[in-house]
């Protein structure tokens, strides 16, 4: 076959370091456009990006050439610094060392947009401990709670 063809889905969920509440009302909306620009400029478009206080959640597509670790590295270490900037008061922020990316068929794409979209309601209900560990479960991803959360 000459050609190299992919289609790729991912759901991928970070913490802020220690769940802190930072990602508030006033820098919300432009965080996610400009993680949405660093995944374009990746080839990783982003579907969805919805967050909470504490967290967030993006739906992508993952580019053939692109490794899931090299474009969750770089949205992180990119929205990082460029939130850093946005407030005195978010000059210390960081998000958490690890992450969560879940592959997504293409007959669920709506669904986990679906979900994206309603966190706030969501997280009503559920704390993002609750939730994470229940991704990991229905996910069979084997973890040690220990080593989860920083």
């Amino acid at each position: 076959m000459p050609q190299s063809l992919a289609r790729l889905h991912v759901h991928l969920i970070f913490s802020t370091k220690h769940r802190a509440p930072i990602v508030t009302d006033d820098v919300r909306d432009p965080l996610h456009r400009y993680m949405a620009s660093v995944m374009r400029d990746l080839q990783c478009p982003a579907v969805l990006i919805n967050s909470v206080e504490d967290h967030v959640h993006v739906l992508f597509d993952l580019a053939r050439t692109v490794a899931v670790a090299t474009a969750v590295e770089e949205v992180k270490k990119s929205s990082s610094k460029w939130l850093k900037t946005q407030d005195s008061g978010l000059a210390a922020f960081a998000w958490q060392a690890g992450y969560g990316a879940f592959a997504v068929s293409e007959s669920n794409v709506e669904t986990v947009r679906n979900y994206i979209a309603n966190q706030r309601e969501h997280h009503r209900a559920k704390s993002f401990q609750e939730e994470y560990r229940a991704f990991l479960e229905r996910h069979n991803v084997a973890f040690d709670e220990r080593y989860v959360w920083d």
